[in-house]
């Protein structure tokens, strides 16, 4: 093993130029493999942070009551409707609320009271979803905080937050009043204490934040809530933790995978496109070495035959070649590897990437299995050349 170790290293060592090219065309795809795990992962890291890093990653509701079926039996149906200003409350969520944020990888629960209304100023109304949160978590869910333009997140049951297109529209500043208006027709005076801008219409141009207490007594809710939203430390394990929830409080607990089916679909199309430039690029490896381990065996008959002449079995050829392989294989993966960490390092990682930048993820870039699956394509393509250099016959080439 070690004096066929010793041969492959002087077969490599005996032509440095050309093992240098060939280790070189190893790095570069290996470094290819790298920056495509890279930009892959951390693309997918930047469209999942920017679309659903502002919102619950699963959200509890009360099941939905539909119209009971009575007397099925009688000659008449009978149908029992509830009644259209009915609202859908959770009504024991202090029972479970601290179970769940016992739940480990659980980051974040906020109780909320939602619904729909209107801020008018002047002579000036613009519709709004109104969301009633605590005012230790204004931030829970959505970063509030890092997306304040103007004032601050401190609620109070006489302040209101909006979004910054909706304070444009309306041409209202910090520290200004206006009256909010809910569905229910009831109408409460409030001081703007909180610009913010999430860089999404729906919630720059369509939210506004207030206290439980303010949005209790907007929506005539004196107890219960609508809903209650959970972050997650990991949000890859949404529907795990809905079905968990579900199961032990016989709610509807809603992941944000059911919302978002689209995203990923699109995700899983853009990681085979990446997968399928990362097969090309060890392909290119692959061909690349087993063409010149080819070269090298017609270049070398005379030595392969001397050795075979002296004893050298096949199996013992055979062994130098793929050592020839492997070594091409690990030496040319550590330093694409080295390369590809060095030159992906400078970018930021998705979560601190500015918009329009290039979102490449230095941790995601596969840096062990590029050199495993590089040093295995590497053999592979040596046993080929292996098995032509030990059907050498040592009498046909000696004299030659």
């Amino acid at each position: 093993m070690i004096y066929g170790f010793k041969i492959a290293w002087r077969y490599l060592t005996s032509n440095k130029a050309q093992t240098g090219l060939l280790i070189a065309g190893v790095a570069v795809g290996v470094f290819v493999f790298i920056f495509m795990s890279a930009l892959i992962g951390g693309l997918a890291s930047y469209l999942v942070q920017r679309t659903v890093g502002d919102i619950s990653h699963v959200t509890i509701e009360a099941p939905s009551r539909e119209a009971g079926l009575l007397l099925p039996e009688a000659d008449a149906l009978l149908v029992q409707q509830r009644a259209s200003g009915q609202r859908e409350t959770l009504r024991t969520a202090e029972a479970f609320l601290p179970s769940i944020e016992a739940m480990a990888g659980v980051k974040a629960v906020s109780p909320q009271i939602v619904g729909n209304g209107f801020v008018i100023r002047g002579h000036s109304r613009a519709p709004v979803g109104v969301t009633g949160v605590e005012a230790d978590k204004v931030s829970a869910i959505a970063d509030l905080g890092k997306r304040i333009v103007a004032g601050d997140t401190v609620l109070t049951n006489s302040t209101v937050i909006i979004g910054k297109t909706l304070a444009d529209d309306l041409g209202i500043g910090v520290g200004q009043v206006i009256r909010l208006q809910s569905d229910r027709n009831v109408e409460r005076p409030l001081v703007v204490t909180g610009i913010f801008s999430i860089g999404l219409d729906a919630l720059d141009a369509r939210a506004a934040f207030v206290s439980t207490a303010t949005a209790r007594t907007l929506f005539e809710l004196p107890q219960g809530l609508s809903r209650v939203e959970i972050k997650l430390d990991d949000l890859n394990r949404a529907a795990e933790f809905a079905r968990r929830i579900a199961a032990d409080t016989g709610l509807k607990a809603t992941p944000w995978t059911e919302g978002n089916a689209q995203l990923l679909d699109g995700l899983r199309a853009q990681a085979s496109s990446g997968n399928l430039i990362k097969a090309f690029a060890l392909i290119t490896i692959v061909i690349g070495v087993a063409s010149a381990l080819l070269l090298s065996t017609y270049r070398r008959r005379p030595e392969i035959g001397i050795m075979r002449a002296f004893g050298a079995s096949r199996g013992f050829v055979v062994l130098v070649f793929v050592v020839q392989g492997a070594l091409i294989g690990i030496l040319g993966g550590l330093i694409g590897a080295g390369l590809g960490y060095l030159a992906l390092s400078p970018f930021p990682v998705p979560e601190n990437a500015q918009p329009g930048g290039l979102p490449v993820d230095v941790r995601q870039g596969a840096y062990g299995l590029a050199i495993a699956l590089t040093a295995i394509g590497a053999i592979l393509a040596s046993i080929l050349p292996a098995r032509a250099a030990a059907r050498v016959d040592p009498v046909s080439v000696i004299g030659q």
